[in-house]
């Protein structure tokens, strides 16, 4: 691995550095596995899904237990701002996953959502940890 390069430990390997992948990689080691509990093998980076004739890629698919996907996570470069359009793109990955949970982060600003009830999303103010995600 040369210092353009970072490992992916979800892939099992080294991929380009960008901006984008070293939030991804801070978001998979920092947030998802120590702080928020996540096993390592229930998480998978460049989830790849089609929405009609459209192909999509998912930054990061967290999955329950039964192997379903719980959450969903976008990454954005620092210098991208976490607008309306981030959250959207998200929302529509999501009309796919059907996940509990989906994320958006772009590694200065970090705002996770949980869906309520009636299939909108409330902002979190506090991230679960993973055995609380799996257990709602």
């Amino acid at each position: 691995m040369n210092s353009n390069e970072i490992w992916d430990p979800l892939r099992k390997k080294a991929v380009a550095r960008t901006p984008e992948e070293v939030v991804r990689q801070w978001f998979v080691d920092a947030v998802l596995k120590r702080t928020m509990g996540v096993p390592e093998h229930l998480m998978m980076s460049e989830v790849g899904f089609s929405l009609g004739e459209k192909r999509l890629r998912a930054d990061i698919v967290v999955y329950g237990r039964d192997a379903k996907p719980l959450a969903v996570v976008e990454c954005k470069r620092p210098d991208v701002e976490l607008s309306g359009d981030v959250l959207m793109q998200v929302v529509r990955y999501n009309m796919i996953l059907d996940v509990k949970y989906v994320f958006i982060t772009n590694w200065k600003k970090t705002v996770g959502f949980a869906r309520d009830g009636v299939r909108g999303l409330t902002r979190l103010t506090v991230f679960p940890g993973y055995e609380e995600m799996c257990a709602k």
